[in-house]
């Protein structure tokens, strides 16, 4: 008998929310609450001028069953940057960190086996009602923490991605691209749309002016056995967790890592013999087999997902789901 098909990706919830409040110039003490509606007023800051940021992580069941969230204190100090940034309150971080594991507990039962994982999503928004405050930032605010059980991202089978090359539009504003925020995603979704229904293709490669960025959500990798090539470090766009950790993973076993800009020129060049690879929490990394241009279509490689792109994606995962050994403290038992 077949299967049934797993719900989709975020679509279901645990029962169980974290949320704390900000207010009179400090967070107050977070409490546990049934997942539901929440009070906001219609003119809170968050609705009208987009104060609001989040994050996305995951915990995993082990063999021995125990739980295990995957470097959270990466993404805990992401979401004060992103603060910081937004002007939003700042989340306290061992607050925050107390939260994401009292919803874990509190959803154990609900963390799918491997290569499923309970998915966290802390989110931060401004609440102060006044609809006059495009100059002026939010004084008060709300932290919440949901989590979402998951199942195998390539459930149907993983295939190799049809990636359209943007080379003219940008993904969000430069300094802000660093920010997890909705504004940037919700910014990325119409030119990802256009591009997928005039080319077919999955996502959508900002490269504005030539230079390869990301995409609307991932971070984009060229690869080949022992070398790794991808877009230094900056404002521009996001810094992935998956990125650093998967290179972390690949200089420790002596890869030539290049963090460098580089062109559209250069990536189509290298994928004629290379792989390319978008990384992320929710895939780990998934392969691209054509990059779409508005001159035509590039194969990369063979058009298949290639055996670099498979064979990192599997020793990060066996270091998530506790199959490898965790020489790098990444994961905390919860």
């Amino acid at each position: 008998m077949k299967e049934a098909a797993k719900p989709a990706f975020g679509t279901v919830l645990t029962s169980t929310m974290a949320m704390a409040e900000y207010r009179d110039g400090r967070w107050q003490a977070h409490e546990l609450k049934p997942v539901g509606p929440i009070p906001l007023h219609p003119a809170a800051h968050v609705l009208h001028y987009g104060s609001e940021c989040f994050e996305g992580f995951k915990a995993y069941r082990g063999k021995d069953g125990a739980v295990s969230v995957f470097r959270m204190d990466k993404h805990v100090e992401r979401m004060r940057q992103s603060a910081r940034q937004l002007v939003l309150p700042e989340p306290d971080a061992a607050q925050l960190a107390t939260m994401v594991r009292e919803v874990i507990r509190a959803s154990r039962e609900q963390v799918p086996e491997p290569p499923g994982a309970l998915y966290l999503r802390p989110m931060l928004i401004g609440t102060t009602p006044n609809i006059g405050a495009a100059a002026t930032p939010s004084s008060t605010a709300l932290l919440i923490v949901l989590a979402s059980p998951v199942w195998d991202y390539f459930a149907g089978g993983a295939k190799a991605l049809r990636i359209f090359v943007e080379d003219q539009k940008t993904r969000t504003a430069s300094h802000l691209g660093v920010v997890k925020t909705g504004g940037n995603y919700a910014a990325a979704l119409g030119p990802t749309l256009e591009a997928r229904k005039q080319y077919g293709i999955d996502q959508v490669l900002f490269c504005p002016g030539g230079a390869v960025q990301e995409t609307g959500a991932a971070n984009f990798l060229l690869l080949r056995d022992g070398h790794v090539l991808t877009r230094s470090l900056d404002s521009s766009f996001l810094h992935g967790v998956t990125r650093d950790s998967l290179l972390t993973m690949v200089r420790d076993s002596g890869w030539r890592v290049e963090e460098r800009p580089f062109d559209v020129a250069e990536m189509l060049e290298w994928v004629k013999t290379g792989e390319a690879a978008l990384s992320g929490t929710a895939a780990v990394l998934a392969g691209v087999g054509t990059l779409v241009t508005r001159s035509g279509e590039h194969r990369v490689g063979n058009g298949e997902i290639g055996p670099v792109t498979q064979s990192l994606r599997k020793q990060l995962v066996a270091i998530q789901t506790g199959e490898a050994a965790d020489t790098r403290g990444w994961l905390e038992r919860v």
